[in-house]
Parts: structure tokens; C-alpha cells; sequence
């Protein structure tokens, strides 16, 4: 038996991808976890993530309709603990408490050559830890003994794995977020730049793409069906799950790639918003999630959708009121 449509189930996206019928997914529209120790993550090594990543991607090939495409949602860096990166050591000037200077100390230490780190910092009226960071740079970045965080972009390894799977990036959209979600913090102690944006990478899987620019309207096409950059407000609070992305995103893959007849998965399927995207849409969903919190948070959600008074089981053949769309976007 295979999985069937418009259902949630609880499981590792490994095991349950196998189970769904060859040749049968219109869309794949999902975000994995990003390996930033998000709490349902932890138990995730990189190598672990890494593999899982590819093992999905590949599981994929079988159960996409030819033509059709695979959409995967993902910041465009990893953040990990790497011990080979030397530790990354900044003198951030604004945030200095004690004005006592490098030159200073050595002075110090020229006049009273015999006086050790305590005497040194009692002498100049600061703590010993101070003479330490301004005469061996320690003022270190993530703690003095913990490993620095290196950074490493995402892209090359997903499309790896997508050419490894047999499925060919096709494009990509660039998700611009706004400044309010949930603590974010648009500001920064160095010189990296905020991560205010992420990527929608699109595999193809070979086969005949079907074109049919009717599923857009003009103003649609124009302000985003055809365009690169796509500006989405974020999620205003993620009280319910860490980490959700706003319904305009699946909702504009989902319209743009796929046919109201279409099933749409999700196998990392969160608080349910591809499947709530899919439903406003008039597609079948099909999602799978490890925990089964969230698979009760998403069957509550796609439920206040499906089971609605503006909506019925028929909302499946392609019907949805734009009143009902508005209200819940």
C-alpha cells in the first residue's frame, strides 16, 4: 500500500518517501532542517545532515511525475563548529568597557618587567582577564575554548546531490524576508552581513514540462512569476514551531508549477503551511513529519482550512474563494 493523499504521516522522511507511488508527485515544495542546532535538529551531526539531504534528494527521483519539479527552500550558508578553523579573534572597539589599551600594558610591563598578569592589572585598574585579551588577542569570537563557526554555502552540496539523484537544477528564487521576524537581530558585533534572505532551489526531473501560463494572472506574472528576487513578509511569530516559512512561499510554487489536479509533498512538513498552501489552492498534499507533535500542529492547521464554513471537500477540484484566500493570507 501507498501512502495516500491529503494526509500527514509521522515518520523520518527516509523510510516513508519509498512508500509513496512511483510517478506520482506533481510538486515537492519543503525546507529541511539547517544544522543551526534548532532544538528538532540537535541530534544531527553535519555528516548526518549532509547525508540526509542527499538520501531525500534521491528518494525523490522515483516519486516525481516526470516533468515535474522538486522545490527546496534553504539559507544560502551553514553555520557549524569547525576545530581546524583557527578561532576568529575581534577587537570591537564599541563594546570595550575598559579604555586600557595594548600599548599601555606593554609600557607597563617595559617599566615593571618583573609584575605578572594580577600585578599588571592592578596596577592599570582593570581585571587580569583584560591584560590577557589586549596582549594575546583572546577577545575570541563564540568563547575563548569552544570551537570557531565556520561558514559554508549550501548551494554547490544540494545541487550535488540533486545531479547524484538523477534531477537537474532548473532555477532559483531569491526569498527576501522583512526585518520583524521572530528574534531576529539586525544588527551585528563584525563584519558579516545579517542573513536577510534565502534560496528556493527548483530540480527538474527529466520529462515533459507542461507551460501553462494561465495558472497566472497578468499582474502575477509580472510582479512575481517571472521574476528572480521575490519579497515576502516573514512569519510574525514562530510560537508554535522554530522555524516556518510564510504561505505566500509554497503558495506561489505550488500555483506557478502545478495543475489544480496536482499533489503537492512536503516530507519535512512542520506546522502544515505547504499543505494549507496546497489546500488554498485547490491541490492534494501529502506530507510527512518525524515528530508527531507537528504532525497534530499541521492536521489542526489543514484542518481550519479544509474543514472550514468557505470550504468543503470540493476545494480539491481547483475551487477556492478569494474572500477565504485573503483572510487567511
Amino acid at each position: 500500500m501507498f501512502l495516500s493523499p491529503n494526509q500527514i504521516y509521522q515518520g523520518d522522511a527516509q523510510d516513508l518517501l519509498a512508500q509513496i507511488e512511483p510517478n506520482s508527485i506533481d510538486l515537492s515544495v519543503w525546507s529541511p532542517p539547517y544544522h543551526l542546532g534548532k532544538e528538532y535538529e540537535k541530534h544531527l551531526s553535519y555528516t548526518d545532515w549532509l547525508e540526509l539531504i542527499r538520501k531525500v534528494i534521491c528518494l525523490h527521483y522515483p516519486i516525481l511525475k516526470p516533468g515535474a519539479f522538486l522545490a527546496i527552500n534553504c539559507a544560502d550558508i551553514l553555520a557549524f563548529a569547525d576545530e581546524r578553523m583557527p578561532r576568529l579573534q575581534a577587537l570591537t572597539l564599541g563594546r570595550q568597557k575598559i579604555t586600557i589599551t595594548r600599548e599601555q600594558i606593554l609600557e607597563a610591563k617595559e617599566k615593571y618587567p618583573d609584575y605578572n598578569r594580577n600585578q599588571l592589572a592592578r596596577l592599570l585598574g582593570c581585571s587580569e582577564q583584560t591584560i590577557d585579551r589586549r596582549l594575546n588577542g583572546n577577545n575570541i569570537r563564540g568563547g575563548k575554548y569552544n570551537a570557531q563557526t565556520r561558514v559554508h554555502l549550501v548551494g554547490g552540496l544540494i545541487e550535488q546531490a540533486g545531479l547524484e539523484a538523477g534531477l537537474y537544477l532548473y532555477d532559483r528564487r531569491i526569498w527576501v524576508k522583512d526585518p520583524a521576524w521572530q528574534n531576529s537581530k539586525w544588527h551585528s558585533l563584525s563584519y558579516r552581513a545579517v542573513d536577510e534572505f534565502e534560496y528556493v532551489y527548483i530540480f527538474w526531473k527529466p520529462g515533459i514540462t507542461t507551460v501553462n501560463r494561465k495558472r497566472l494572472n497578468r499582474e502575477e506574472w509580472v510582479e512575481w512569476g517571472s521574476r528572480a528576487v521575490w519579497n515576502i513578509r516573514s512569519v510574525r511569530a514562530n510560537n508554535d514551531h522554530e522555524a516556518k516559512f510564510p504561505i505566500e512561499l509554497p503558495r506561489r510554487l505550488i500555483k506557478l508549477l502545478t495543475e489544480p489536479s496536482g499533489i503537492v509533498l512536503d516530507c519535512f512538513m512542520g506546522s502544515g503551511t505547504t499543505g494549507v498552501a496546497a489546500a488554498q489552492e485547490g491541490r492534494s498534499y501529502l506530507g510527512i513529519e518525524l515528530q508527531q507533535k507537528y504532525v497534530e500542529l499541521a492536521q489542526k492547521n489543514i484542518a481550519s482550512i479544509t474543514r472550514g464554513p468557505l470550504y468543503s471537500h470540493s476545494l480539491f477540484s481547483g475551487f477556492v474563494p478569494e474572500k477565504a484566500k485573503q483572510k487567511l493570507l
